[in-house]
C-alpha cells in the first residue's frame, strides 16, 4: 500500500488549527543502484499538520530501512533511515519556491514530498563498514573474507623501471669488480 492521500478540508483556512497524524505506507522505486528503499519495506512516522495562512505546514519525521550495496565489495546490507520532514501545501505554488501543490479536492499527496526527503539521504557510495577492504581487482576475491590470497603487483606507471631494474643490477656487480676495498667511491 502506497502512502495515502490525506485530507485537510476541516484544516485550510482556519490558521493556527493542527492536528497530529500516523503515517504508513510504502514507496515504489526510490532508489539507485547503490542505495534502494525496498517497495515492500514499510516507512512510518508522525505528522503535524498545521493550518497557516499560506496554507498547511507539514512537519515530522519518517522512519524506514534502506537497502544498500556496498561501493567497494557489493556485499548487500540493511541499514535503517530516520528523516525530519518540514514542508510547506499550498493550493497555488510558486513555480520558483519549495512548496508541494495540494489537490484539487483540498488533500495532500505526500508521495513527492516523501521520496524528496527520503532520497537525499540516500547514500551515493555505501560502504558495508568505514574499513572496507573491497574485492581484489584481479582475483576478484572479497579481501574482508580473506578470499584474496595477496598478489604481487607491479603499478603500471612503473612497469618500465621493473624492466630497467635487471640491467641495473648487472651493471652494479661490473663495477664492483673495478673498485678498491680502501675507497668505496672508487677513487684511488
Amino acid at each position: 500500500m502506497t502512502v495515502a492521500t490525506i485530507d485537510v478540508r476541516d484544516l485550510l483556512g482556519r490558521p493556527g488549527a493542527s492536528r497530529e497524524l500516523p503515517i504508513s505506507g510504502t514507496l515504489e522505486g526510490l532508489g539507485s543502484e547503490l542505495a534502494r528503499v525496498p517497495d515492500d519495506a514499510p516507512i512510518q512516522g508522525e505528522l503535524l499538520l498545521e493550518s497557516v495562512v499560506e496554507g498547511i505546514l507539514v512537519s515530522g519525521r519518517l522512519e524506514g530501512t534502506m537497502t544498500l550495496r556496498c561501493a567497494r565489495c557489493l556485499a548487500d546490507f540493511e541499514q535503517p533511515f530516520r528523516v525530519e520532514v518540514h514542508e510547506l501545501f499550498t493550493e497555488r505554488p510558486d513555480d520558483e519556491s519549495d512548496e508541494y501543490p495540494l489537490d484539487p479536492e483540498l488533500g495532500i499527496d505526500p508521495d513527492q514530498m516523501f521520496r524528496d526527503a527520503i532520497g537525499v539521504e540516500l547514500p551515493f557510495s555505501p560502504l558495508c563498514r568505514p574499513d572496507c577492504q573491497g574485492l581484489c581487482e584481479i582475483c576478484g576475491g572479497n579481501r574482508n573474507l580473506g578470499e584474496c590470497p595477496g598478489h604481487e603487483q607491479i603499478d603500471p606507471r612503473f612497469a618500465v623501471l621493473s624492466d630497467l631494474l635487471p640491467a641495473l643490477a648487472e651493471l652494479e656487480v661490473g663495477d664492483a669488480d673495478d673498485t678498491t676495498a680502501d675507497d668505496p667511491h672508487g677513487r684511488n
